[in-house]
């Protein structure tokens, strides 16, 4: 019979996938739930409605319960414990009664220039335009009439929960997102604190969320949390929640890459990259520092386009194979167009793609064109096609990635890679490695993802010994007997990279003229 005292959950609101994830006490995912969602272009904001949000939770949260239903014969009435993750960054502030001031503005949304690089100057700190931090100010010096009546600003794993447990706080990786961490008080930099509050008036310890450390229990699930998440009442009260966190948080930690020198790369809708350093960097534009869900310094390079526009190609595809009345599954469409870039030359053969759904932090453009080309003499074939989308998706990656290795020194002992970028054997990782000149591996739990990171620091909140660091905590008792396939790409791969990247960036002015024109 299944203890479910002896498993724990977690939820992570990712881009464009709510999904669920339960493992027991040997750390195994035994069930899942999930509900696809897409972000919405309103008014010129990336949002997502505070509708969605709840119903997608309860749908992601319904479809666990019922296959732990179909595989155990058991109604998922509690577990040992829960936590939450989502999207990091974004701005979601709230009145004094709890009433929400304007609609969730995502990470996704390049709209807070001047108050980034204001903020970014003056603290001598890079504050990127995702941070929450960026996006107040930017509302204050849009004299935003909601502004005044900020009481609680908080980002979406904030408040998913807030909603569960009443408790207005957050993981200490997720805080960072909001506003820079002093590495010492594993709290918001206090000295920074004090210069916005005499450049604006505003007092961030009365509006940001109470900061914690992983490991530590952060409420507890109430009665309207729990029925926020399952409407039916099958879902009882009383389980211990851990501080939520960001989907970078969650996913170093189901990479096991929170130890010094260990990094991950995560590659869907966007991708970023994460580096934990033990050395204080430059301010670089390009370079977002955060912590770990335990607190240690990370360099983080985030680009908000990936994998979009490949899905756009594969569609086109798709539709073209309902024409033709062929009969394949969107499934193994990609796996063989995916395949089929293996085939493609190292630099593509000279063709060229700028994946650019919304504008692109890394390359300094505030919006985006997705934009495909070549000269007359390319060599048009599907293979260089399909390996010029998969290079794209990592250009800007690897450009800020070089920042990091080149000039800064950093080094990296191992890289993970996750997410729906390698989902298809060897490809993604090939590619990646190209991009970084080194090994990449990826776990058989890889395909988990950010929940399954989330359910671990649950887990280790729960059964952590005295004493125990999290980055020993997944090395002994989590990934001690996992499984990992590590790629090196060939030399002519990592050159053809180069030669590619090259282009691409003497090419920029292109992405920006179609910008302008369309």
């Amino acid at each position: 019979m299944m203890d479910l005292k002896q498993c724990t959950i977690g939820i992570e609101l990712g881009s464009t996938r709510i999904k669920a994830v339960l493992i027991d006490r040997r750390h195994i995912p035994l069930a899942s739930g999930d509900f696809e969602w897409e972000n919405q272009l309103v008014d010129g904001i990336w949002t997502y409605s505070m509708e969605a949000v709840h119903r997608g939770l309860q749908a992601c949260f319904a479809g666990l319960m019922a296959d732990v239903a179909a595989k155990f014969g058991v109604r998922l009435t509690t577990v040992g414990a829960i936590g939450v993750s989502a999207m990091m960054h974004g701005y979601l502030p709230f009145d004094k009664a709890g009433r929400q001031l304007v609609p969730f503005r995502t990470w996704r949304n390049t709209i807070t220039g001047p108050a980034a690089e204001k903020l970014t100057e003056l603290f001598g700190f890079n504050i990127p335009q995702r941070w929450s931090i960026a996006h107040l100010y930017q509302a204050i010096l849009n004299g935003e009439e909601h502004v005044k009546d900020v009481d609680f600003l908080t980002t979406l794993a904030g408040y998913i929960h807030w909603q569960l447990t009443g408790e207005k706080c957050m993981g200490v990786g997720e805080a960072s997102g909001m506003f820079p961490i002093d590495g010492k008080t594993l709290d918001y930099d206090a000295g920074m604190a004090e210069t916005f509050r005499t450049l604006t008036g505003v007092d961030l310890r009365a509006v940001l969320p109470k900061v914690l450390p992983a490991g530590v229990q952060a409420g507890s699930l109430t009665e309207s949390g729990a029925r926020f998440l399952d409407p039916s009442g099958v879902l009882l009260p009383g389980i211990p929640v851990a501080p939520c966190e960001g989907d970078a948080g969650t996913g170093m930690t189901a990479t096991n890459s929170v130890r010094v020198r260990t990094g991950n790369v995560s590659a869907g809708t966007s991708d970023f990259a994460m580096i934990v350093t033990d050395k204080a960097l430059g301010v670089h534009r390009e370079i977002d520092m955060v912590t770990t869900p335990d607190g240690l310094s990370v360099a983080m390079v985030h680009c908000n386009n990936c994998t979009s526009d490949i899905n756009a190609w594969v569609n086109l595809f798709s539709e073209l194979c309902e024409t033709l009345r062929v009969e394949t599954s969107k499934g193994e469409l990609f796996t063989r167009l995916f395949q089929k870039a293996l085939e493609g030359e190292p630099d593509c053969g000279g063709l060229l793609s700028y994946n650019y759904f919304s504008g692109e932090g890394v390359t300094d453009l505030d919006e985006g064109r997705p934009v495909f080309a070549r000269t007359q003499n390319a060599r048009f074939t599907l293979g260089n096609f399909m390996r010029t989308h998969l290079l794209s998706a990592l250009a800007t990656l690897k450009i800020g990635m070089d920042i990091l290795t080149r000039s800064e020194g950093v080094e990296i002992d191992r890289l993970y890679g996750h997410g729906g970028f390698f989902k298809t054997p060897e490809v993604g990782q090939r590619m990646l490695s190209a991009a970084v000149g080194a090994p990449v591996s990826v776990m058989e739990t890889a395909g988990e993802g950010g929940p399954y990171g989330m359910a671990l620091l649950a887990a280790y909140m729960l059964w952590k010994d005295e004493g125990e660091s999290l980055s020993d905590y997944l090395d002994h008792k989590v990934f001690a007997g996992s499984k990992a396939v590590t790629i090196m790409a060939e030399e002519k791969d990592v050159e053809g990279f180069n030669r590619f990247l090259a282009r691409y960036q003497k090419a920029l002015p292109l992405e920006k003229a179609a910008i302008a024109a369309l």
